[in-house]
Parts: C-alpha cells; sequence; structure tokens
C-alpha cells in the first residue's frame, strides 16, 4: 500500500512568478471518474503518459494513493468519460531545502489559483516553508483537485 502525506499552500503570486522564471513547467490535464467520500479515481495525462490514480478519503494530510501508469489513447477516452469539468495546469517543481515541492497553476474555470504541494514522511515531518509561499490549506476540501471540477475557482 502506498500512503501520501501531503501540504497544500496557497502562493504569493508576486513572489512566485520570479521563481517560475528559473523552471519549464509541465502541463496536466486531469479528470474524475469517480470522487465520492470514500475514494477518488482519477485520469491524467502528462508527458505523453497516462495515469489512472485511485486515492482513499484524507485522514488529515495522509491518505492511500494508488497510482498505475496506462496507455496514452486509454487516457485519452477515459478523459472524454469523467465528471464535472477537466482540470488544466501547468506544474513546476522546485527542490528547496532538500524537499520537493510542486507548484500547480490552473487555467480554465480555476485560472489564478496556484498551489504549492508538498509530499512527507511524515506527518510530523517539520519543513522549512520557502518565502513564496503563504497560507496553508491542507485540510480545505474547496483546494483539492476533485472539487474544483465541480466547484471551480472563479465561481469562489
Amino acid at each position: 500500500m502506498a500512503t501520501e502525506i501531503e501540504r497544500k499552500f496557497l502562493v504569493h503570486h508576486n513572489l512566485w512568478s520570479e521563481i517560475k522564471k528559473e523552471h519549464n513547467p509541465e502541463c496536466i490535464i486531469q479528470g474524475y471518474l469517480s470522487k465520492g467520500a470514500e475514494r477518488t479515481v482519477r485520469i491524467r495525462i502528462k508527458a505523453n503518459q497516462g495515469f489512472l490514480t485511485i486515492k482513499s478519503k484524507n485522514e488529515g494530510i495522509i491518505r492511500k494513493e494508488f497510482e498505475y501508469t496506462i496507455p496514452l489513447n486509454d487516457a485519452r477516452e477515459m478523459i472524454e468519460m469523467c465528471l464535472g469539468a477537466i482540470i488544466s495546469k501547468s506544474r513546476y517543481t522546485i527542490v528547496f531545502n532538500g524537499l520537493r515541492w510542486e507548484v500547480d497553476e490552473f487555467s480554465g474555470d480555476n485560472e489564478g489559483l496556484i498551489i504549492a504541494e508538498v509530499e512527507l514522511k511524515s506527518e510530523h515531518q517539520e519543513i522549512i516553508i520557502p518565502n513564496w509561499v503563504s497560507k496553508e490549506v491542507s485540510e480545505d476540501t474547496r483546494y483539492f483537485n476533485s472539487s474544483l471540477v465541480s466547484h471551480p475557482f472563479k465561481f469562489w
């Protein structure tokens, strides 16, 4: 069983705009075949690869996560079967103080939303927060990608 321990943060847009210039983003398209209280089933396309991901419900910042590579053509067909809107985002990967931060800039109905995520080895792992990171939203379900497909950021 794979366990995901992840903290999510909003970012300071002005500070982030300077940092991102030094990095190349990766385009991600994703949708949800299932999203409920107990689990989500996600289809994602990135770097011309398809992925099927199953995640359990969150227990704080911890949840079970299973991810599998699938054929790209299958992923494209499954995206067409997804519930709600499809999420489009550019992902920047930044290594800061030995940890890998993934910063997602959303487009479409979620344009203007930028979320930084960091995966940890334990829920009590101490981290140094980069200066371009602001408010923590780890347990605010509005910021879960599975929520953004049915409640996009532009309507908040």
